[in-house]
């Protein structure tokens, strides 16, 4: 039994997720599907990237992952199918591969699929899941695609450092309203050099400490920490820290170090 990941922007009000599994089991129906997210904002590869970078790794070798984000027809813009540490991505050629991975992906091939004329408006349902279906049956790459030696290449706003300061921005925000910045672990760690640290954020709001976990510090508290994505978080212990302590996407915050 094949696995099939699902990441698209279509949300759960209309029929297009509906659609799109029903197109997928109609050509596979023993497939274990799995939704990661159908809740991205629209056409946002930077927000979908980040999301399938930090759950793709969790899922078995030869898991196809298919992403619906930006996928409507445009003659500038190729569908192609992926193969990157034992895993697959079926997706348009937008840019996202570029976010999604750290370095150059294995093998990459232009789906030379035929389209239904009746599709037209709606690849989605029909060659993203040919080639998801082919996959995940232990189909091969070059049955469906001709390889190219380039993606879509796509920059993600990154920290600025300085000597004693790490300038980040908040690049996502979870169900529990937990602050995402694109500062990770392994810069900060670089950058400290176990020093101490302040943390700014909303002109007045300061952290000073690195917390463990979310219930390091009492109910309601403000606090900052590495979580499972390896990227610096602002979080309120049971709280909405976004909305309590009034962050958004590309928010500033900036990390000084002191001798």
């Amino acid at each position: 039994m094949g696995i099939i990941t699902l990441t698209t922007d279509l949300g759960s009000k209309d029929f297009y997720q509906s659609a799109l599994k029903g197109s997928l089991l109609s050509l596979m129906p023993n497939v274990n599907l799995v939704d990661i997210t159908h809740e991205v904002p629209s056409f946002n590869i930077s927000y979908a990237a980040f999301v399938l970078k930090n759950a793709y790794p969790y899922f078995p070798k030869n898991t196809v992952h298919l992403i619906g984000i930006d996928s409507v027809y445009s003659e500038n813009t190729k569908y192609i199918a992926v193969k990157h540490r034992d895993h697959f991505f079926v997706g348009a050629d937008n840019g996202i591969f570029s976010l999604l991975f750290d370095d150059v992906p294995e093998d990459v091939v232009e789906l030379n699929i035929m389209q239904d004329l009746k599709y037209l408006h709606f690849p989605l349902v029909d060659i993203f899941v040919k080639a998801a279906t082919h996959l995940a049956k232990g189909g091969k790459l070059k049955d469906i695609g001709l390889p190219v030696a380039e993606i879509e290449q796509k920059m993600l706003l990154h920290p600025v450092i300085e000597r004693d300061v790490i300038r980040g921005s908040v690049v996502y925000i979870d169900t529990f309203c937990n602050v995402i910045t694109n500062i990770t672990k392994d810069l900060f760690t670089k950058i400290q050099k176990n020093r101490d640290f302040t943390l700014y954020f909303r002109k007045s709001e300061t952290i000073t400490q690195l917390s463990w976990h979310y219930n390091e510090v009492p109910e309601g508290e403000k606090l900052c920490l590495f979580g499972i994505s390896n990227h610096l978080e602002i979080a309120i212990n049971k709280g909405k820290a976004s909305g309590l302590l009034g962050l958004h996407l590309g928010d500033i915050v900036r990390v000084e170090f002191h001798s």
